[in-house]
C-alpha cells in the first residue's frame, strides 16, 4: 500500500477555500541547521485568539506553529509560499526577531504581511524600516483580535485603526492610523471574545500527569513593574487591566470538560496575583464545585499570597489548585529591590512552605546574571534554591526550580537603564545568540530548556559569564536529578 502523506502542519484552516490569513509562530532557532531537541512548546494562545475571532467573522485562517513542528527557516518559507495566503501574521519576539525577519524576507511578493508582539511594540520604527520587512502592510501594537479582522476585510482600514502602523510608501517614514471612536479596539471586552478554538493549537489540549490539560487566560495586563519584564505595566501603557468574569471562565472550563479536559493552566499574570481576582474566582469555583473534577495550575505573586491567611490557601487547595508558578528570581535582597520585585527571600520561603504543606506544588523561576549582580549574590540564589528543595522534601507538595540566564528586552525598564549608561548600543543588546547547554543534544538534563537558552554574551553582571552559566547548569542538573530520583 502507498504510504500516506504526513499530516499538514497547518491547523484550523479549511483546505477547500482560499486562505485569508496564516498566523505563523516562528521557530526559536533555525532547525534546518540543528534539529529541535524538545518535544513540547507552550501553546500560541495569542495567535489562536486572533484566528478564532477572525474565523467567527467568516475568514478562512490557519496557524503554522513552526516551533512546535521543529521547522527551519527555509522549510517555513516553502510551506507559506506553497499555500499562498492573502496575509501572513508574525508574532515578533526580540530573541528570535532575525528568524522572523528572514521568513518575512522570503515571502512571495503577493502576500501581505502583518506583525505584532512585544518586539513590534517596543521597536516599531526599527522594524518598519528594516528592508527585510519591506512587505509589512500593518504593524499592530497590543491586543489584536478586532483589528486583525478589520485588516483582513480591507487593509485600507488601517487608517482608521489605532495602534496600527505602516511605512509611508513615498516618504519612507512610519505612519500610525487611528480615528476618533475606534479606541475600543485597543482593549477588547474579553468576556465577549469567543472562547479559543483549540483547532488552532498544535499541542493543546495535551496529556499531563494522567489528565488532559488545556491552557487558559483569565486576565489581561499586569500592574507590577518588574524591571526586566516585557509584561510590566511600564512597558505596556496601552494595556488596560481586565479580568474575565468568573462565570465566563467556568463556561469555558465546562466546554473543555465536555471534550475530556480535566486540567487547566492559567498562564496570565493575575489569576493568583491580585486579591481582587483570587477571591471572586474562588467563590465561584467553590459554588461550581470545580475542585471535584478538575485540577489547575496558575501563575502567582509571592507578595499577594504572603498576605493571604491560611484559610485562603486551604480554599485554593480544595478548589483543585495543583501548582503555582512563582517568580522568585533571586536570593539577594539587593537584587530583588533593584528589579522592583516586592518580595524577599524570607517571604518566598514562607509562601513556598505554606503552599507545599497543603499539597500544592510550586515552580520557582530564577534569573542569574542581572546587571551589577555579583558572584556572591548569584551564590546566594543557588543557596536559596537548595533551601527550598530541602524545606519541601518532607512536605506533600514538591518544589522545582527553573533557571534562566539574564537577557535584556527592549521596552523594559532595564533596557532603558542600560541604554542610558552609554556603554551599549541597541545592536549589542539585541544580539541574542542561542547557547547550547546540551552538548549537541546529548545531555538529558538540559534538553527541556535548550531552545529557550539565549545570551547576548555581554557581561552585564559583575559576576563573570562563566560563573553565571556554571550556576545555571548546576541548578538545572540538580533539578533534573531530583526528578529522576523521585
Amino acid at each position: 500500500m502507498p504510504e500516506e502523506p504526513p499530516p499538514s502542519p497547518i491547523v484550523g484552516a479549511d483546505p477547500t477555500r482560499e486562505l485569508d490569513a496564516l498566523f505563523v509562530n516562528a521557530p526559536l532557532r533555525d532547525y534546518d541547521i540543528r534539529p529541535r531537541v524538545n518535544d513540547f512548546t507552550l501553546p500560541v494562545l495569542g495567535m489562536a485568539y486572533n484566528a478564532t475571532y477572525a474565523a467567527t467573522h467568516g475568514f478562512n485562517v490557519g496557524v503554522l506553529d513552526a516551533e512546535a513542528h521543529g521547522l527551519g527557516i527555509g522549510a517555513t518559507i516553502d510551506i507559506i509560499n506553497a499555500l499562498a495566503p492573502r496575509w501572513v501574521g508574525l508574532n515578533l519576539l526580540a530573541p528570535t526577531y532575525p528568524i522572523s525577519a528572514a521568513i518575512a524576507a522570503g515571502l512571495d511578493p503577493a502576500i501581505k504581511l502583518m506583525v505584532g508582539g512585544h518586539h513590534a511594540k517596543a521597536m516599531p520604527t526599527q522594524i518598519l524600516t528594516d528592508p527585510r520587512m519591506a512587505r509589512c502592510a500593518a504593524l499592530v501594537i497590543g491586543e489584536a483580535e478586532t483589528r486583525v479582522a478589520r485588516l483582513l476585510d480591507d487593509h485600507h482600514a488601517r487608517a482608521e485603526l489605532p495602534g496600527v502602523m505602516w511605512l509611508d510608501p513615498i516618504l519612507r517614514t512610519p505612519v500610525t492610523g487611528g480615528r476618533p471612536g475606534n479606541g475600543h479596539h485597543l482593549s477588547p471586552d474579553i468576556d465577549r471574545l469567543p472562547f479559543v478554538d483549540r483547532r488552532y493549537l498544535v499541542q493543546d489540549p495535551h496529556p499531563d500527569r494522567g489528565r488532559w490539560e488545556a491552557a487558559m487566560v483569565g486576565a489581561r495586563g499586569c500592574p507590577y513593574q518588574c524591571s526586566f519584564c516585557g509584561a510590566a505595566a511600564a512597558a505596556n501603557p496601552d494595556v488596560r487591566i481586565r479580568v474575565r468574569d468568573p462565570h465566563n471562565i467556568i463556561d469555558e472550563l465546562q466546554q473543555l470538560r465536555g471534550t475530556g479536559v480535566t486540567a487547566f493552566r492559567f498562564v496570565d499574570d493575575l489569576f493568583l496575583g491580585a486579591r481582587r481576582v483570587i477571591h471572586p474566582m474562588m467563590g465561584t469555583f467553590t459554588t461550581e464545585r470545580v475542585g471535584d473534577w478538575a485540577q489547575w495550575d496558575a501563575t502567582g505573586r509571592i507578595n499577594v499570597l504572603h498576605r493571604e491567611p491560611d484559610t485562603t490557601l486551604d480554599l485554593l487547595a480544595r478548589n483543585g489548585l495543583r501548582e503555582v508558578a512563582l517568580g522568585i528570581e533571586s536570593g539577594s535582597d539587593r537584587v530583588l529591590t533593584m528589579i522592583d520585585k516586592r518580595v524577599t527571600p524570607d517571604s518566598a520561603r514562607s509562601v513556598v512552605r505554606r503552599l507545599t504543606e497543603r499539597g500544592i506544588d510550586v515552580k520557582g523561576y530564577f534569573i542569574l546574571g542581572f546587571p551589577t549582580e555579583t558572584s556572591a549574590e548569584i551564590d546566594t540564589t543557588v543557596r536559596l534554591v537548595h533551601d527550598l528543595w530541602d524545606l519541601t522534601d518532607p512536605l506533600p507538595g514538591r518544589f522545582r526550580a527553573s533557571v534562566f540566564e539574564y537577557r535584556p528586552y527592549p521596552g523594559t525598564l532595564d533596557w532603558t537603564r542600560l541604554m542610558a549608561t552609554g556603554a551599549y548600543t541597541a545592536d549589542q543588546l539585541l544580539d541574542y545568540q542561542p547557547v547550547d547547554l546540551t552538548a549537541d543534544g546529548v545531555e538529558e538534563s538540559m534538553r527541556e530548556r535548550d531552545e529557550f537558552n539565549f545570551s547576548i554574551n555581554l557581561q552585564l553582571s559583575d559576576a563573570p559569564i562563566e560563573h553565571v552559566r556554571t550556576a545555571l547548569i548546576t541548578l538545572t542538573r540538580g533539578q533534573h536529578d531530583r526528578r529522576t530520583v523521585a
